[in-house]
């Protein structure tokens, strides 16, 4: 794919929210229809694996394969629409400063830790574990009665996942700086669920998981103008 830019217009000082993430840790927020969602790589080079849910009816959720089929692409980027299990477009990415972002190499795990890297690794933290946690103690899961059941596949914002010409799947270094994020607009009211990934054991956050900065607008980015460019 073709590596599009395009800076938001939004202003961080008009957020409705804005928050910090620490590195390792997990998150979880509502998006509502219509607003902006901004995802900001404090540091650079961090992975952050994110999960979209109906707000109202969980069993709706981002679907890798869906998005895949419907956008013809492996990789999000400026422009990418994602898809819900259900073949529902539920949300858009309207700004990019990364330029690409992985569907396919999934959350690390206990289990994932384990068999890729040694058997000494199962008790590090992972992405499996922050989603674990979060469905058992935030409020907004509670709320909407979530639990394992709805988790499903994940987007790693930011993160490289190369695949070869032989259909296999790599971890590369990460193409992300500090500063770079990328924004969507909700087409549905979302649940966000995002693992701030804790992974010491490839480079997709350079071997130093570092913050992350989350904010949303009510304002939609396509009421204003902004810059464009494009990379091959």
């Amino acid at each position: 794919m073709t590596i599009q830019f395009k800076e938001s217009p939004l202003l961080e000082s008009n957020a409705i929210l804005n928050e910090v993430c620490p590195a390792g840790e997990a998150w979880m927020g509502l998006v509502k229809r219509g607003q902006t969602f901004r995802i900001v790589d404090l540091e650079g080079n961090q992975a952050v694996d994110t999960l979209f849910m109906n707000a109202h009816d969980a069993n709706e959720r981002y679907s890798p394969s869906q998005t895949i089929v419907a956008t013809n692409q492996l990789y999000l980027g400026l422009g990418s629409k994602l898809y819900s299990n259900e073949n529902r477009h539920i949300a858009t990415i309207t700004a990019d400063t990364c330029g690409r972002h992985d569907t396919l190499g999934g959350a690390c795990s206990c289990e994932s830790n384990t068999v890729r890297y040694a058997p000494d690794k199962y008790p590090m933290h992972s992405c499996r574990n922050n989603f674990m946690y979060a469905l058992a103690n935030h409020p907004i899961a509670q709320d909407a009665g979530l639990n394992v059941r709805h988790l499903g596949a994940n987007i790693n914002f930011f993160m490289n996942v190369p695949v070869t010409p032989e259909g296999h799947l790599s971890f590369a270094d990460g193409i992300s700086d500090a500063g770079k994020y990328v924004e969507l607009q909700a087409h549905i009211d979302l649940i966000v669920l995002i693992s701030n990934c804790p992974q010491l054991n490839n480079p997709c956050n350079a071997y130093n998981p570092t913050a992350i900065r989350l904010l949303t607008w009510d304002t939609a980015p396509e009421h204003t103008t902004s810059n464009c460019g494009e990379a091959a």
